[in-house]
């Protein structure tokens, strides 16, 4: 593996992202966070990536912010608040701009995600996990409360859920996070890169444009009151029945076969 504090790697139009800070258990210092930025932001506009995974190099996935980075901040003559203001600020750009993004986002999660870490997991679209990985948002343990990662995910778990993992600083298995909807599947350990990437193929074998536009209504349709959602969606619908693809697979449903999709 590279030196790149993130490396990607794309084989059949999965881009493979890797948290590449093994030695620091993949924290999200400002280095880091600003690589996942300019990585995620390329692949935005790549039409040739269907589908992106998120991994953590070496023993864990994530264990969110950078700590000592973050007590050295305190150095300033404002005790800090700039700074902070600043890193939470950067984190939730990269956190929001992974649900805008038009391709889908799997979390492939083994070891630990805690704090930030939990919150990258929730941020992504779907999430696989292995059966002994644990999940937490612990800051609460050393007194900081994970208010920014509740963001995400209180808006994947029901809330009571969120509120004990928040307020306990406990960590929850990977059963556990499946139950409670913030990850999808799981897999024994010798076997997560082989699920994450067969959903992956999965996803990817779809018509991209269709999964484009699902995917931006899917987060937009949230937001909205019901009727409101229902007039949106529409209106997404006759988007995606306009495209040539789309005809084309219709057509090649009906005619029972293979559709050629440009």
């Amino acid at each position: 593996m590279s030196d790149a504090l993130v490396t990607c790697d794309v084989t059949e139009r999965i881009a493979v992202l890797t948290l590449n800070r093994p030695g620091a258990l993949n924290a999200l210092s400002d280095a880091v966070l600003a690589a996942l930025k300019d990585r995620l932001t390329a692949i935005a506009g790549d039409d040739t990536v269907k589908v992106v995974v998120i991994r953590g190099a070496g023993k864990v996935f994530c264990a969110g912010h950078d700590l000592k980075e973050m007590q050295a901040g305190r150095a300033a003559p404002d005790g800090g608040a700039a700074y902070f203001a600043d890193l939470f600020t950067r984190c939730g750009a990269v956190m929001q701009l992974i649900p805008r993004m038009p391709q889908p986002v799997i979390a492939q999660v083994h070891g630990i995600a805690t704090a930030a870490g939990c919150q990258l997991v929730a941020a992504c679209d779907m999430a696989v996990a292995a059966e002994d990985a644990r999940f937490g948002v612990n800051g609460v343990n050393i007194g900081l409360f994970c208010s920014t990662p509740m963001v995400a995910l209180s808006r994947n778990v029901p809330r009571k859920q969120a509120f004990e993992m928040l307020t306990t600083g406990e960590f929850i298995p990977a059963a556990r996070a499946r139950e409670i909807g913030l990850v999808n599947r799981i897999a024994s350990p010798d076997r997560l890169e082989a699920e994450t990437m067969a959903l992956a193929q999965t996803v990817a074998g779809k018509l991209g444009v269709a999964v484009r536009i699902g995917k931006r209504a899917f987060y937009e349709q949230a937001l909205m009151p019901l009727d409101q959602a229902y007039d949106y969606t529409r209106d997404v619908m006759v988007e995606n029945m306009l495209e040539r693809d789309t005809n084309e697979g219709i057509t090649a449903f009906i005619e029972k076969r293979k559709p050629d999709w440009a």
